[in-house]
């Protein structure tokens, strides 16, 4: 047996290089707001100081019992448990999803919402870090609820199932369970900080073809050779690269390719995923997909059946600058850079049902460095690194800038306008729902 060969990587390096000089070099991100009041600001860190234990023993326990979306029953459990030692009640099994959590303090005024992830991947755990989001999340709601009854609002953990390819925000988003709030915030570790780091939207389709079977030496002439019809889309898929924009990918496998060879396949199946910065451009590259497809049943005389987004599709995360600019400013008073965009290379990145959210209402989704600019998402490389001391370092510095941010949300009206300005200037709130219909 012949071993493949080891891809170059030398590209990775001079990227590699090149990002250095960038982060070296890169201006601090500054905030012309002030947020909440200095003594609210303090009140929220002291708890947050005195509870590191606690929030850190969350993330150990979620790392070493990983579960993957819409099973994270030993997770969620975890989470209400630290909750309710601190005199909060959960709901769980919220919008209909058993793994869903939702705690809220306050009343009236201005809702805010921080976000938690805890469902790992098979395989390689919590390669993606959600111990982490999970655990600096519950940090940030419980340290900005010591100062919620001063500022006013309210404010909620929402616990959100399977972000890995499950759309558990897209569930609870269509159950009502985000309706009342004003905007959303969470963190995910990565290799370097960075405040608006682009995540790209997602669909994926199921392509379906169906020939005849026929005699592969006595009678091929009167097959219709569904294969035949995927190779094709496979090769059309290959030549529309070259036309594509860069930051687009489509990827995908063959998932059936037929039972014997002498025998031409009446059935053969691929499945491929569609990605794109942004929705507009996202669904065009989803038509031209589906166009090629179609184009292969004609070319081969074979019947086609297309099923796309058997789950619910992906969009890109819409950042809000005036809202990640204090979030910025509070990794600053923790030792860290939280770097604008475009410092860090952008096709560093994947998809993320967060940005689902934040075509509803303003949303931040910051990255959060784990010390190792050479880490690489859903590897076992970052698992290691996710339950480190750099790690640990995360969870703490992002509970504190997640609860300061959103006490910034609730305390500073002139923020709130700025925020809420610049989604509508944005585009304002999309419809999701009916979007890709």
């Amino acid at each position: 047996m012949t071993q493949p060969t080891t891809p170059d990587d030398s590209y990775l390096k001079s990227v590699a290089a090149a990002t250095e000089r960038a982060v070296a070099t890169a201006a601090p991100i500054r905030s012309e707001h002030d947020g909440a009041p200095a003594a609210v600001r303090d009140r929220a860190e002291r708890w947050l100081d005195e509870h590191a234990a606690d929030l850190l023993g969350l993330s150990h326990d979620l790392h070493e019992h990983p579960e993957e979306g819409f099973a994270e029953h030993r997770s969620v459990a975890a989470v209400v448990g630290l909750l309710r030692a601190q005199g909060f009640d959960a709901r769980v099994g919220v919008g209909e999803l058993p793994t869903a959590l939702l705690a809220s303090t306050g009343s009236g005024g201005p809702h805010v919402a921080v976000l938690a992830e805890y469902d790992a991947l098979p395989g390689v755990g919590h390669a993606c870090g959600h111990n982490i989001i999970c655990s600096a999340g519950v940090g940030g709601f419980l340290g900005a609820a010591t100062a919620v009854g001063e500022v006013g609002g309210r404010l909620s953990l929402v616990g959100t199932p399977a972000e890995e390819g499950g759309g558990g925000k897209e569930i609870l988003a269509r159950a009502g369970i985000f309706d009342d709030v004003d905007a959303v915030v969470m963190l995910h570790p990565f290799s370097h900080d960075v405040a608006t780091h682009p995540f790209l939207g997602r669909r994926q389709v199921d392509v379906t073809f169906h020939g005849i079977a026929a005699h592969a030496s006595a009678q091929p002439f009167m097959g219709r050779n569904a294969l035949d019809a995927v190779v094709a889309t496979y090769q059309g898929v290959a030549a529309l690269r070259q036309h594509m924009p860069s930051g687009d990918r489509v990827h995908g496998i063959i998932t059936d390719g037929g039972q014997r060879p002498n025998v031409v396949p009446e059935r053969a199946a691929a499945q491929f995923y569609v990605r794109s910065a942004d929705p507009d451009s996202l669904r065009d590259l989803a038509d031209r997909i589906d166009r090629i497809a179609r184009g292969a049943a004609e070319m081969t005389g074979c019947g086609v059946e297309l099923v796309w987004d058997r789950q619910y599709p992906y969009l890109p995360i819409r950042h809000n600058d005036a809202l990640a600019a204090r979030w910025a400013e509070h990794q600053a008073r923790r030792g860290r850079t939280s770097l604008p965009r475009g410092v860090v290379p952008e096709y560093l990145t994947g998809s993320t049902d967060l940005g689902n959210l934040s075509y509803r209402m303003p949303a931040i989704h910051p990255m959060i460095g784990l010390d190792d600019a050479g880490l690489s998402l859903h590897t076992a490389g970052f698992a290691t690194a996710a339950r480190s001391e750099a790690g640990d370092r995360a969870v703490l510095d992002g509970a504190t800038g997640l609860a300061l941010t959103a006490l910034d949300y609730l305390a500073d009206e002139r923020l709130r306008a700025a925020v809420h300005a610049e989604f509508e200037q944005a585009g304002g709130a999309l419809d999701v729902p009916s979007f890709f219909d």
